[in-house]
């Protein structure tokens, strides 16, 4: 498997682990044991894995502040699932200064149109896009003025 389809399930497990602490409020220890023995576990970079679960966790309110401005509705009324992928893209946009953040919004998008409700990827996408150009501003501008695509 590859290193880009491992760690997209990584991404996948990730989101199940956060989505679990939101609704169980477990501790990161039982809840990384949890998802470590969910079947298909062994093709995903378990390295990638704990780093974005523990990363995401041990970050949840200050991720929300950096979100809760694009939201438009309180944190209690988003979709646990919604929540959960905002949560992991905003660690990625803030620590994964490798990931260009075209492909954190494709691979939260992609979360959303399978985890989601049936619009929901287009409201992380539009949280994402703006959070990006906060969070990514160099990036941002590069991509709109080489790209303009």
């Amino acid at each position: 498997m590859s290193g880009k389809a491992a760690r997209r399930r990584a991404r996948e497990f990730a989101l199940q682990g956060i989505y679990q602490w939101l609704l169980s409020g477990n501790s990161l220890p039982v809840i990384e044991d949890h998802v470590s023995q969910v079947a298909g576990f062994d093709k995903a970079d378990r390295e990638f894995f704990v780093s974005l679960l523990r990363g995401t966790l041990n970050n949840v309110e200050a991720l929300q502040e950096e979100f809760i401005p694009f939201i438009h509705r309180g944190i209690d009324e988003m979709s646990p699932v919604e929540r959960a992928i905002l949560l992991l893209a905003t660690h990625e946009f803030k620590t994964g200064l490798d990931t260009p953040y075209r492909v954190i919004i494709n691979e939260a998008i992609e979360l959303a149109k399978s985890y989601g409700a049936t619009d929901g990827h287009r409201f992380v996408n539009g949280v994402l896009d703006k959070l990006a150009a906060k969070l990514r501003a160099p990036e941002v501008a590069a991509a709109r003025e080489g790209g303009k695509s």
